[in-house]
């Protein structure tokens, strides 16, 4: 639960910081420019604070790690879902006005999640699991989206480093096997989630690991 609170207050932050130019900039998105990355946090944003208010009576289906859908094909930017993201994202005209929404959902699910009982049953995506798993996988959504924030930006300040370290153990446990421990946890949530191909002496170092990559999340 802190965590999450840490990783989600860590990432408004730093969209809270950015000039109106950056918004332009391409994001770690395929297809998806950082205003249309900021759009999306704003759903995500709402996503959580449905959920949070959606109880469910049945035994969970999915935990943190089997929340996710695994693919193993990047996105393309071509998918309807995020053609309308784009389109939303324009239709705000202005940097402050995309900022001054995440601001004020954002702070909302923040606050929502602190107050939440991490034991309660909720449902989203037509599976139940525990308020505790499923902030805990958004600290995944978070993190992944803070480094496609940072990612052609580099004076942005990247993800707290107890949230890449928790991801990368995370995404092991959804691979079944570990990163080298040579890769840093920020190259393993890239390179592991399809963000960036390794180089040659990463995928050696991979070995028969790399025949799993990527592990696209949705």
């Amino acid at each position: 639960m802190d965590l999450f609170s840490r990783s989600w207050a860590a990432l408004r932050t730093a969209v809270a910081a950015l000039p109106d130019e950056d918004f332009e900039q391409p994001s770690g998105c395929t297809g998806w420019l950082v205003r249309d990355l900021v759009c999306h946090l704003v759903i995500d944003a709402q996503d959580v604070l449905i959920t949070l208010v959606t109880p469910a009576e049945s035994e969970p289906t999915v935990d943190a790690l089997t929340y996710w859908d695994v693919g193993h094909r990047p996105p393309t930017g071509e998918d309807p879902l995020d053609a309308l993201t784009v389109r939303l994202a324009a239709a705000y005209e202005q940097p402050g006005l995309l900022r001054f929404h995440l601001d004020d959902v954002g702070s909302a699910a923040g606050r929502a999640a602190r107050l939440a009982d991490p034991g309660l049953r909720v449902s989203t995506r037509d599976e139940v699991l525990t308020v505790g798993d499923y902030l805990t996988a958004y600290v995944m959504e978070w993190t992944l989206h803070h480094l496609d924030l940072a990612a052609h930006l580099p004076e942005v300040t990247g993800p707290p480093a107890e949230a890449l370290a928790r991801c990368r153990a995370m995404l092991e446990e959804i691979a079944g096997a570990a990163f080298p421990a040579s890769f840093t946890d920020e190259d393993a949530l890239l390179i592991g989630t399809g963000r960036r191909e390794p180089t040659d002496a990463e995928r050696a170092e991979l070995g028969a690991m790399a025949t799993k990559l990527p592990l696209v999340l949705g």
